[in-house]
């Protein structure tokens, strides 16, 4: 576990560098699906403090495997995603500003043009409210559920990421280190369709182009990159 260890610090510690988490807030997980175990960043512990013998690790019960430490109070909402969502290899969830404001806005994010259609194909989707009975109950479970039931008729791979209702975003992707870019890259997203709308309330981007940018990325005949 010594090489997803270090691999979940360099993706947490990849969200201080690209300015998407402040303070304790976020995590990042990464799963050895081969062992069934996941590795996530301890809760309330500082980015400045964290070392790779810092991560916690649990099976996908949520029970302590290997660690010192309380694992991220979200770990039921990661678990809950890893076991719904077989391709994916890491998760990340941050309160970075402008995907946050999508989330406690209740909106969807649209797809305005060439940079979001690069990475994700179609909006990125918001969860419905969370009843009362849900947030009394196992809540971090229930948000994890709550996503999945959201990407009902989607899938995973095209859109790796996620706003949770009032509350913040998610990503992942085959890596640890993916899922935090794909972090990044919609909290960018965010903050232009923001800045978009305001300039044009009527801004949109047709379909074509989308799918035009996405497939020449992710398609079965990609032709982008080497």
């Amino acid at each position: 576990m010594e090489e997803l260890r270090e691999q979940v610090l360099r993706a947490n510690l990849e969200l201080v560098r690209a300015g998407l988490v402040i303070y304790t807030w976020g995590n990042a997980s990464g799963i050895d699906r081969e062992r069934g175990l996941v590795v996530i960043k301890p809760s309330g512990v500082p980015y400045e403090d964290l070392t790779a013998d810092d991560m916690v690790v649990v099976d996908l019960d949520g029970r302590v495997v290997e660690g010192r430490l309380k694992p991220s109070s979200d770990t039921p909402t990661h678990i809950a995603l890893y076991k719904a969502f077989p391709g994916i290899g890491g998760i990340v969830h941050t309160h970075s500003t402008y995907a946050t404001a999508w989330a406690q806005a209740g909106r969807d994010l649209p797809c305005l043009g060439t940079t979001h259609a690069d990475y994700f194909r179609g909006p990125v989707p918001c969860t419905e409210d969370l009843t009362a009975s849900q947030i009394a109950g196992e809540y971090e479970k229930e948000t994890g559920l709550a996503i999945v039931l959201r990407f009902e008729g989607l899938d995973p791979r095209h859109t790796p990421g996620v706003l949770v209702r009032n509350h913040g975003p998610f990503t992942w992707g085959s890596t640890p280190a993916e899922a935090a870019y794909h972090a990044s890259v919609l909290e960018e997203v965010a903050h232009s369709s923001f800045v978009s709308l305001m300039l044009n309330p009527a801004a949109a981007c047709p379909v074509e182009l989308e799918d035009k940018h996405f497939l020449r990325k992710h398609g079965p005949g990609a032709t982008y990159g080497q």
